[in-house]
């Protein structure tokens, strides 16, 4: 898989971060200060682990399940459809990173019932006591339905592979890692950056033009 795929993944992530703050907010706040304390680091550590976890684990399930269509030729056109739509989210995703559409946000939609299903589980898991527990809320708090992490997914469908799947959400979770880790003494100072018009600008047109990239490629343009 192309590098470029990482860091758009990457990029994705940390340049969501006010996506990810705005999403993941109430979460963090509820396991950070807990009985009137702040948990300690290995705990964050722990809940963000399980996060991370979950994304990589579901872009493994859906890079497998992608890479069905590249088992025979006869699929040949699945594969480029695949394709296209990994190009299109990527564009997308750029668009509404530089903040200038929000189509994206109409797919947080779909996992609604998930949520609903798992949110009981993740409430008996509070208070947290200690990192086992912390492990298993950070997993179900990976299913929180978000519109950045099923535009990645659509990527690690296209990917047609489960470890190629599973990078690509690896990439895309350590993205997000900073932002959420930093919530408390630093999180003025990555909201601040993440917030400026020119750096949400820069990086949304940085993940666009990799989608545009790959439709130049897909149309033979530069070859």
């Amino acid at each position: 898989m192309p590098e470029l795929s990482l860091f758009a993944a990457f990029l994705v992530g940390f340049s969501g971060g006010v996506h990810c703050v705005g999403m993941c907010g109430g979460i963090v706040t509820a396991l950070s200060l807990q009985a009137g304390r702040r948990q300690p680091v290995a705990l964050q550590l722990a809940y963000n682990l399980g996060r991370i976890a979950s994304y990589t684990t579901a872009g493994a399930l859906v890079g497998l399940i992608g890479s069905v269509a590249f088992l025979s030729d006869t699929l040949y056109p699945v594969q480029q459809a695949l394709y296209l739509l990994a190009q299109v989210m990527l564009i997308l995703l750029g668009l509404y990173l530089a903040g200038l559409n929000q189509a994206v946000l109409v797919l947080e939609r779909w996992g609604g019932r998930l949520w609903t299903r798992l949110q009981p589980l993740f409430g008996r898991l509070l208070p947290v006591q200690s990192l086992p527990q912390a492990l298993a809320a950070g997993a179900l708090w990976g299913w929180l339905p978000c519109g950045l992490v099923y535009s990645v997914l659509v990527a690690a469908l296209a990917s047609g592979s489960a470890v190629d799947g599973a990078a690509l959400m690896l990439a895309f979770g350590l993205g997000t890692l900073p932002n959420l880790l930093a919530m408390g003494w630093l999180a003025g100072r990555l909201k601040r950056l993440a917030q400026d018009r020119r750096v949400k600008l820069a990086a949304g047109m940085v993940v666009a033009g990799f989608g545009f990239w790959g439709l130049a490629m897909w149309f033979g343009i530069g070859r």
